[in-house]
């Protein structure tokens, strides 16, 4: 088992910044929010307690997924342990959850009957694409890149929701 490379050099350990895990979070949140959506859409099935059972299965994933995620970073860290470290490594998780809560709002309107229930689907997974390209190009922009990088940086996140969508319709 190798040794602690921070141990020995008396260096902190690398705490991800809030930039870094408000993309890192948002960008899994919002590919998972589609994911969850395209998977639990099925044709017939746009009823509006269909909206609301899929509304909480996405809620669910993502606060599984957010536990799934901290609890690993907790564990990989090596090091002594102080209390309260494993519920600091879950909450650095909410960008995560964050990322999810629109489409659960979309999902969730519809089964209370907002608008209707049928469809909705479709506006999740636009909206999820853009949360995407707008993560790609503020996260760019604060990080000093300069506007053209920054739009192709966001094209390349919106990618990973098209690539969702192109699943969902080649799928179904």
């Amino acid at each position: 088992m190798a040794a602690d490379p921070t141990a020995e050099t008396g260096a902190p350990r690398r705490r991800r910044d809030t930039r870094e895990s408000v993309l890192f979070g948002g960008v899994y949140g919002a590919v998972l929010a589609s994911s969850m959506v395209a998977a639990l859409t099925q044709h017939g099935h746009g009823s509006a307690a269909s909206r609301r059972y899929d509304a909480l299965w996405v809620l669910v994933t993502a606060f599984a997924s957010a536990f799934a995620h901290g609890y690993a970073h907790h564990i990989a860290e090596r090091g002594p342990r102080r209390g309260g470290e494993a519920l600091r490594a879950l909450r650095g998780e909410w960008p995560l959850v964050a990322a999810v809560l629109p489409t659960v709002f979309l999902l969730a309107g519809a089964g209370w009957g907002w608008w209707p229930p049928g469809g909705v689907e479709y506006p999740a997974l636009y909206l999820n694409i853009a949360i995407l390209f707008t993560l790609g190009v503020l996260t760019a922009r604060g990080a000093s890149r300069r506007w053209p990088s920054a739009l192709l940086i966001g094209l390349a996140d919106a990618l990973l929701g098209f690539v969702v969508v192109i699943a969902n319709a080649l799928i179904k």
